[in-house]
């Protein structure tokens, strides 16, 4: 199939892990796929024409159209993919409007109802989309990661300090900023503590020394596997749960153990005990915190096992074989010639 792929932008991190990411797969399997950015109403209206002559297949991800111009798409391509990896029918956990949002909602609805397919990137998503549109053109594709990309952390025993890390941006920063006093306080109990914060600004912590580096593309793989033991904090809410989890997908690539509140994909992600700790009280993630950092043998245990569920569960193959899937059964319900029950193994984690 001839694919053109809608994103924000190519260095977007949706485009580079659920759209780019499987072009090298895709193209072995037979496809062409050409990632294209969006930029406004103006572009969509005299640009896309342009776009997608010629193209089988359209992929939408994560943009909410004005119903004028989800119209003029649905006219223009013949199957319409729409790909979303967050609770983009909502406001963010931090807006302080409050997380509904009628106007997102109804863009979505909209959206899901016009595709010919939706691909959502966990659990909670795939549900939402469900109850608006045909279940059966609803499908789980989960954020994967290249596990290749990343060297194993050491877990020296011989460093005098220990590496909490967390990766994100500005608009998640907000999540370390509400368990500031927590990391203070870990600060303060645990020697030799830091936290390496890879993002596109920092912040300051009384009693943490902060080990900023700016995010790149290049070094990212690399400053997580110079860490020790990765974080994640969600507010518990609705914006949670539509998390996929990237962040834990690539700590655990580069071999660190987890720490995270059990919210959204992260009580399935981190195994208790096995890659890392779920927590919730601040004298769990005291307790947690401090076991890690005095047991290298143990951060290198829980890291190798997170490696391990990466490759298995969420590796760049497992989800090419599923847009595979996906894009192989589209083709049979147009085609005489290809039948609907594909003789290609169905993806184990991927939800039909």
């Amino acid at each position: 199939m001839r694919i053109t792929a809608l994103v924000k932008s190519h260095e977007h991190v949706c485009c580079r892990y659920r759209v780019a990411a499987f072009r090298a797969h895709l193209a072995n399997a037979g496809h062409a796929i050409e990632v294209r950015p969006w930029s406004n109403g103006w572009m969509v209206q005299q640009m896309l024409p342009s776009f997608i002559d010629g193209a089988d297949v359209l992929i939408v991800q994560r943009k909410l159209f004005p119903t004028w111009q989800l119209k003029l798409i649905r006219r223009r391509v013949r199957w319409l993919i729409y790909d979303f990896d967050d609770s983009i029918f909502l406001n963010s956990s931090y807006n302080p409007r409050g997380q509904d949002c009628p106007k997102r909602y109804e863009q979505f609805k909209q959206m899901v109802q016009m595709a010919d397919v939706v691909v959502a990137g966990n659990p909670f998503l795939y549900e939402q989309a469900s109850v608006l549109t045909d279940p059966a053109k609803v499908r789980y594709i989960p954020t994967c990661v290249d596990p290749s990309r990343y060297r194993l952390a050491r877990h020296d025993a011989e460093r005098g300090s220990v590496k909490l890390t967390w990766i994100g941006s500005s608009s998640t920063l907000r999540g370390l900023v509400r368990i500031g006093s927590l990391l203070n306080d870990c600060g303060k109990r645990v020697p030799g503590l830091e936290l390496r914060i890879i993002c596109d600004r920092s912040l300051r912590l009384e009693h943490l020394p902060i080990d900023f580096r700016p995010w790149s593309e290049a070094t990212e793989a690399n400053d997580l596997a110079d860490a020790d033991i990765g974080i994640s904090w969600l507010p518990d809410d609705l914006w949670s749960e539509g998390k996929c989890g990237l962040k834990l997908l690539q700590y655990m690539a580069a071999g660190l153990p987890v720490i995270a509140n059990p919210v959204g994909v992260q009580k399935n992600f981190v195994r208790h005990g096995e890659t890392g700790f779920l927590v919730e009280s601040p004298d769990e993630w005291r307790e947690a915190i401090e076991l890690l950092a005095n047991d290298p043998a143990l951060r290198r245990e829980m890291g190798r096992a997170g490696r391990r569920f990466v490759e298995a569960e969420f590796g760049v193959a497992c989800g090419g074989a599923a847009w595979q899937w996906v894009l192989h059964k589209l083709a049979g319900r147009a085609s005489d010639g290809i039948p609907d029950d594909s003789s290609l193994a169905r993806p184990a984690n991927m939800q039909w």
